[in-house]
């Protein structure tokens, strides 16, 4: 019985060492990025009518953003979120050296979790091209790290069984494609940012 329970309870392949450390480096650099607007936040707190350093233009900075209702969407600034989010990503990095086997439900719940990382990225976007007409260069950081975070987790899930057996074919079938995915997913965003901003000719001159 006790066998039986270690297999539904634990992903039939142990994540790589290579998996481990992309999720450590995008957790740092998504931790790096959150930091870094948690700080100017602060700054901004402290002098209302100062420019902040990552303001570059009237298209790219991060003042319109912070100070926006959507810069705080739970009563709080976003960036402490992103503190939270990707220090468990780090962790999560971390573990896959730590731990000879780890539950299926762990990575379930860390699937969940960055898929609500992207969901929130998602509507930032939507808000911040559509609505502010700004782009925050940390947030935009932000925005590089957790899709591709998303598609690799989610496809490599797949294809190790933690979503069950029976769809391990068509994650094994899907993972050979992630880069195309996350190019393709990136690429819808800067087109969206293009069509609507025009940031070639904002920011370049083109």
């Amino acid at each position: 019985m006790s066998q039986d329970t270690n297999t539904i309870d634990a992903p039939p392949a142990r994540p790589s060492f290579g998996y481990g450390l992309y999720l450590l480096i995008s957790g740092l650099i998504g931790l790096i990025a959150s930091l870094a607007l948690a700080i100017e936040k602060i700054e901004q707190l402290r002098n209302p009518l100062g420019a902040l350093s990552c303001d570059v233009s009237i298209l790219v900075q991060c003042s319109a953003n912070l100070d926006s209702p959507q810069g705080a969407l739970f009563g709080f600034p976003n960036p402490y979120l992103g503190l939270f989010g990707f220090a468990c990503v780090i962790c999560a990095g971390v573990t896959t050296w730590a731990a000879p086997a780890i539950a299926r439900w762990y990575w379930l719940l860390f699937n969940l979790g960055v898929a609500a990382g992207l969901v929130m990225v998602l509507w930032l976007i939507s808000q911040s091209v559509y609505v502010l007409g700004t782009l925050c260069p940390w947030c935009m950081v932000v925005w590089a790290v957790t899709i591709p975070m998303f598609i690799v987790v989610t496809l490599r899930n797949l294809r190790d069984g933690v979503f069950g057996a029976g769809l391990r074919a068509l994650g094994a079938q899907l993972w050979p494609y992630a880069g195309l995915l996350v190019f393709v997913a990136v690429a819808v965003v800067v087109l969206l940012a293009q069509l609507r901003l025009d940031v070639a000719g904002n920011v370049f001159g083109l």
